[in-house]
C-alpha cells in the first residue's frame, strides 16, 4: 500500500475506507451488513489501509457504531479514525460538546486522530454562524490542545471564493474536497486543490468516483477506457486520478462490495501515476459522458428524508441509469427511439415504491440547501415526472 504523511508525520495509506456506502442488508434500507462489512474492515486493514473516515448522519447513525465495533479489536495506535461534527445540528457550544462525546462514545475511542467540522461551505455564513458565533469551534480547539482531537480540519462543498474565506479564519490541519476528474472543471475542484496546494494544507478526497458514476458511466465512456487498457477497472481510472495528484494524502473510497474494495487496494498497492496521455483519455471521456446529459448527484443522501417521500437519489440513479444508455435529451430522444428503451425508462421508474417516485415532489425548497452539488432538484423532478408522465400515455 503507498503511504503520505501528515502535517504531524504519520504515515496515512493513499486509500482511506470510507464509511458512507457500507454494505447494506437491503437496497432500500439504512441497516448494515455486519458479516460482510466486518469482512471488509479485515480486508482492508491486513492490506494496509489505516485510515477509516465516518461521520455522524452515514447510515442513519448506524456507521460510527459498526466502524467503532469492526476496529474495536485492534491497536488503537494502529489505525487513524476520523469523525465529523454535524453542522446541522449545532444551536450552542454545548450541541458542540454533546454530539462529540456522543461520537466517542459510538466509536468507542478516547480521541479521533482526525475530525472535521462537516460539510460547510454552502452558504456564506454556515462557518461563523455554525462555529464561531456558538463558541462549538472554541470547543473543538480546546479538544484538540487535550489530545482529543489529534488534527483539526473540515469538509467543504463551495466556490473558492468561500474557501479562501474559510482558509483565512483558522490555522486548519488539512481540508477534505470533492475532488475527480469530472468534478475538476465542472465544478471546480481543480481550483480548490491548486488553493490548498499552495498553502501547503494536505488535501482529502472524497468521491473519487463521484458516488460510483465514474464506474457506471456511459457506453462510449467505457468504450474510450476499455481500448486504451481494457485490464483496468473504470473506477480504478478515477482513483488513480485522485491518487496521482502530490498534495492529496488519501482517496477516500465508500466501498459497498468485497469486489470494490478488492480493486481499489489492488490499483494503490501497486500504484502508477497517471501519465500525460493517459490525462488526456479522461478528457474524452468526460466529454462522452457530459453528452449524456446525466443528472449530477452522487447519492450521498444529503438531501434526505424528503417531506413529501420522494427518494431523491433512486429517482435520479432511474433516469441517469438510461441517460446513459439512450442519450439526452430524454424526453426527444426516447420519443424517437424503440420502444423496448420506453419500457426500459418506465421500468426504472417504477422500481421504486409509488410513494417514493418523482410526481410527488412539491417543489417546497426543502432538499435545495442540503444538496453539496447544487443541483436545481424541483426542477429534474419536474422534468423526471413529466417524462414518465407523457411515456405512460403511450400506447
Amino acid at each position: 500500500m503507498e503511504y503520505r504523511k501528515d502535517t504531524q508525520g504519520n504515515s496515512i495509506s493513499l486509500l482511506g475506507f470510507g464509511c458512507m456506502r457500507l454494505p447494506q442488508t437491503s437496497p432500500h434500507a439504512t441497516d448494515i451488513d455486519y458479516g460482510l462489512g466486518r469482512a471488509m474492515v479485515e480486508y482492508a486493514y491486513e492490506h494496509g489501509v489505516n485510515y477509516f473516515d465516518t461521520a455522524y448522519p452515514y447510515h442513519d447513525g448506524k456507521s460510527e457504531v459498526f466502524i467503532g465495533e469492526a476496529l474495536r479489536g485492534y491497536p488503537r495506535a494502529s489505525f487513524f479514525l476520523a469523525d465529523k461534527m454535524p453542522t446541522w445540528l449545532i444551536r450552542s457550544g454545548d450541541d458542540a460538546k454533546r454530539l462529540f462525546e456522543e461520537q466517542l462514545q459510538r466509536c468507542q475511542v478516547a480521541y479521533f486522530d482526525a475530525y472535521l467540522c462537516h460539510a460547510i461551505g454552502q452558504s456564506d455564513s454556515d462557518f461563523a454562524k455554525k462555529y464561531e458565533k456558538t463558541g462549538a469551534l472554541e470547543y473543538l480547539l480546546r479538544q484538540k490542545e487535550e489530545g482529543r482531537i489529534r488534527r483539526l480540519g473540515f469538509s467543504f462543498h463551495g466556490t473558492p471564493e468561500r474557501l479562501a474565506a474559510i482558509l483565512s479564519r483558522q490555522d486548519w490541519d488539512f481540508a477534505q474536497i470533492q475532488l475527480n476528474y469530472l468534478d475538476w472543471d465542472l465544478i471546480q475542484s481543480g481550483t480548490l486543490y491548486a488553493m490548498l496546494a499552495e498553502r501547503a494544507i494536505p488535501c482529502l478526497v472524497m468521491e473519487p468516483v463521484r458516488g460510483g458514476s465514474l464506474h457506471t458511466l456511459c457506453e462510449e465512456s467505457i468504450r474510450i477506457l476499455q481500448a486504451a487498457n481494457p485490464q483496468r477497472s473504470t473506477a480504478s481510472w478515477a482513483i488513480r486520478f485522485a491518487a496521482s495528484l502530490p498534495h492529496v494524502l488519501t482517496v477516500l473510497s465508500g466501498m459497498s462490495t468485497l469486489e470494490q474494495l478488492h480493486d481499489n487496494v489492488a490499483t494503490l498497492e501497486n500504484f502508477q501515476p497517471l501519465t500525460p496521455a493517459e490525462r488526456q483519455i479522461l478528457d474524452q471521456v468526460c466529454a462522452a459522458y457530459l453528452a449524456t446529459g446525466a443528472i449530477a448527484c452522487t447519492t450521498c443522501r444529503y438531501c434526505m428524508d424528503c417531506p413529501n417521500g420522494v427518494d431523491i437519489p433512486g429517482v435520479f440513479g432511474a433516469y441517469n441509469r438510461c441517460a446513459a444508455s439512450l442519450g439526452l435529451p430524454v424526453f426527444v430522444s426516447l420519443m424517437h427511439h424503440a420502444n423496448k428503451n420506453a419500457q426500459a425508462f418506465l421500468a426504472a421508474c417504477e422500481e421504486l415504491p409509488e410513494a417514493n417516485r418523482a410526481h410527488n415532489c412539491t417543489a417546497c425548497g426543502h432538499c435545495l440547501e442540503h444538496c453539496p452539488q447544487h443541483i436545481d432538484i424541483p426542477e429534474k423532478m419536474q422534468l423526471i415526472a413529466g417524462l414518465y408522465k407523457e411515456l405512460r400515455g403511450r400506447p
